[in-house]
């Protein structure tokens, strides 16, 4: 392997890091988020802030969803120019095209439905869909 190639495979790999850095900060910010509007509920008793609590973590499943596949699709063209693959795909020097990994694990709902992705946000949601019920049946039914 020569230095070009070399060279092009560490703008993958950095491509590859930021997708994966913005996956990790969605998470946060929508834990965060969350957190924050289910803060607003408990003290205010306003269902519109456990709406808005559940819709900014929609948002950031998609998001993160849509970070992972691009991921996946530069972890495919990484695997090709590094010539790893059974059927390598002909990738020409310093050519970034994650649009030539299209179906299967490079799909969007593939990465939607992931079981990393998926164990966060539907715990997420469970959780906060059981904090509003815990509330609006314990809590304000006490008071």
């Amino acid at each position: 392997m020569n230095n070009e190639q070399i060279k092009h495979l560490e703008f993958i790999q950095n491509v590859i890091t930021r997708m994966n850095t913005n996956s990790f900060q969605i998470k946060g910010w929508s834990i965060v988020i969350a957190s924050a509007l289910l803060a607003i509920y408990a003290s205010t008793k306003n269902n519109y802030f456990f709406i808005a609590a559940i819709f900014p973590t929609l948002i950031f499943w998609f998001l993160d969803a849509y970070y992972l596949n691009q991921e996946r699709k530069f972890r495919g063209l990484y695997n090709d120019v590094a010539g790893v693959t059974d059927k390598p795909k002909e990738i020409k020097l310093f050519a970034m095209r994650p649009d030539l990994y299209t179906g299967g694990k490079y799909s969007y709902w593939s990465a939607f439905f992931s079981i990393t992705i998926l164990k966060m946000y539907l715990a997420m949601i469970i959780g906060l869909v059981g904090i509003f019920v815990y509330f609006e049946f314990y809590i304000n039914k006490g008071a």
